[in-house]
C-alpha cells in the first residue's frame, strides 16, 4: 500500500526518522488515559495508522475495529508527510495511542516503549515466514506482530525492452545499458527515486554484503559495494536517470505516465500499473553488483505494536492478537485487497487466491527466491549514515571507499552504544 499521493518520500525506506531515535531515551505516555475507558471488558482503546495511498484501506481498518467486541477501538488515521513524527510525539503525551503500526526498531524495544508479545505469537510462531519472526526478535522476545511483507522490484514496460532490443538486466552494467538504450528524447531508460536512497540496502545487498554481521558489525564496507556507487555515478551523470520526478519511487505514476520505461517500486503498485498499461508490465529484481554479488529483493512491510506505557497492555494485546493472529479473513483482506502485498503467515501466503497467478505470483517467486529483511539493529543513524554516502559519492561524485570508511565509524559508534 503506497502512501498518499502528495507524500514526497519513499515511506518504507524513511519511517525511521528522528524522532524514533528519542525512544534510545526512554519515551513515556504520561498522564491519564483520557477516553480509553476504566479497565476490564470494553476498554476503549486507541490505534494509528500513517494514511495509506490506496482506496478503501481506511475503511477497511475501521470496519476490523468495529468488528471486535471486546473494546472500543478508535483509529487515528494520520496524513501528511510525517507519521513517524507525529507518532513519537504523541508518545510523549498522555494520548499515546495504545497500539500503533511502524517497523521494527531496536531502540523501542531497549526503551521499553513496545511490549513484550511472544505469548501470543508463540502457539502460531511457526506459520509466520521466519525471516519476519527474526526481524522482530531481540534476546529471545518478539515484539510487533507483522501486518504484510512489501517486496519491491524493478518494474519495466516489455513494449520498450523489445522496441530497443533490450533483455531483462541481471547485473548491474546491463541494467545501466539497458537504460542507455531505452531513453529517448521523452522517455528517460530508469527511476530509482529522487534521491537514490530508496535503494540503499539492495546495492549492499546485490554486492554480496550486508548491512550488519550475525554479531552486530558492520558489514557494508566492502570493495564491490564501492565499485556499485562508482557505477551509479556514472548513471547519475549520463542523462539516462529521471531526477525529480513529480512524485517518488514508491508510487507508480512515473512508469504509469510514461515518464520511464524501468522504475524501483513496490509490489503493492500492481494493480495500479495492470489496470494503466494491461499486460505490458514486468518485474525483476535488483541486479547483482560485481563478481560476488546475487540479485535481491527488499522486503518492507508494516508491523502491529503494542505501546508498553499504556494503561491497556493486556486488553491491547488481546486487540492485536485477534486482528493480526486469530483473524484470517481480515489478514488476507487487508494484504491482497488494496495493493498486493504478501501476507506474513505462511498458510496465507500459499492459499491467497490473487497472488497465484501472473505478475503477483511472479512477485512471490522472486521474493522467495531473492528476498531480504531488515535487521532491527540498522537503526536510523545507521540508515541516515548510509545515505549520506549515497549523497557525497553518486551525487557528488565524492571517493566512495573514503565515505564508507567514514560511515562504518559512525555505525560502529551507534553500535556500541546499542550493544556495548
Amino acid at each position: 500500500m503506497s502512501a498518499s499521493s502528495n507524500m514526497n518520500w519513499d515511506r518504507r525506506n524513511v519511517l525511521r526518522a528522528a524522532m524514533g531515535l528519542a525512544a534510545a531515551g526512554g519515551l513515556a505516555a504520561c498522564g491519564s488515559n483520557t477516553g480509553r475507558g476504566s479497565g476490564g471488558s470494553g476498554d476503549g482503546l486507541v490505534q494509528y495508522f500513517h494514511a495509506y495511498g490506496e482506496a478503501g484501506v481506511e475503511q477497511a481498518v475501521k470496519r476490523y475495529a468495529k468488528d471486535y467486541k471486546d473494546a472500543n477501538v478508535t483509529t487515528q488515521w494520520i496524513t501528511g508527510n510525517n507519521y513517524e513524527q507525529k507518532l513519537f510525539a504523541a508518545l510523549l503525551t498522555k494520548n499515546a495511542p495504545d497500539v500503533f503500526e511502524f517497523h521494527p526498531q531496536i531502540q523501542m524495544v531497549k526503551s521499553g516503549q513496545v511490549a513484550d508479545l511472544t505469548d501470543i505469537i508463540e502457539p502460531v510462531k511457526d506459520d509466520f515466514n521466519p525471516a519476519d519472526i527474526k526481524s522482530h526478535t531481540v534476546d529471545g522476545k518478539i515484539y510487533g506482530v507483522r501486518m504484510i511483507d512489501d517486496p519491491q522490484f524493478l518494474f519495466y514496460r516489455p513494449s520498450l525492452f523489445k522496441k530497443a532490443g533490450v533483455e531483462v538486466p541481471t547485473t548491474l552494467e546491463e541494467l545501466i545499458e539497458a537504460a542507455d538504450k531505452l531513453t529517448t528524447s521523452k522517455v528517460k531508460g530508469l527511476f530509482l527515486g529522487n534521491d537514490l536512497t530508496s535503494i540503499d540496502r539492495p546495492l549492499i545487498w546485490s554486492a554480496g554484503a550486508d548491512t550488519l554481521t550475525a554479531d552486530n558489525k558492520p558489514a557494508f564496507n566492502t570493495d564491490a559495494v564501492a565499485e556499485g556507487l562508482k557505477q551509479l555515478r556514472g548513471l547519475f551523470t549520463s542523462g539516462n536517470l529521471l531526477l525529480d520526478a513529480p512524485a517518488d519511487s514508491w508510487d507508480p505514476s512515473a512508469l504509469i505516465q510514461g515518464l520511464t520505461a524501468m522504475q524501483w517500486c513496490g509490489m503493492w503498485a500492481m494493480p495500479a500499473m495492470q489496470k494503466a498499461l494491461g499486460d505490458d508490465i514486468g518485474i525483476f529484481p535488483f541486479p547483482k553488483v560485481g563478481s560476488a554479488g546475487r540479485q535481491s529483493v527488499y522486503n518492507g512491510g508494516w508491523s502491529m505494536f503494542v505501546n508498553a506505557k499504556s494503561k491497556n497492555v493486556e486488553a491491547a494485546k488481546e486487540y492485536v492478537k485477534w486482528l493480526w493472529i486469530d483473524q484470517k479473513k481480515h489478514q488476507e483482506d487487508f494484504a491482497t485487497s488494496y495493493g498486493f502485498h504478501i501476507p506474513p503467515r505462511t498458510s496465507l501466503a500459499a492459499s491467497a487466491t490473487k497472488l497465484k497467478s501472473g505478475l503477483p505470483a511472479e512477485g512471490v517467486k522472486l521474493f522467495n527466491e531473492f528476498g531480504h529483511f531488515d535487521n532491527i539493529g540498522w537503526t536510523q543513524a545507521m540508515i541516515a549514515a548510509f545515505w549520506d554516502v549515497i549523497a557525497n559519492t553518486v551525487r557528488k561524485n565524492g571517493d566512495p571507499k573514503a565515505a564508507l570508511d567514514a560511515c562504518e565509524k559512525k555505525v560502529d559508534a551507534e553500535l556500541k552504544k546499542l550493544f556495548g
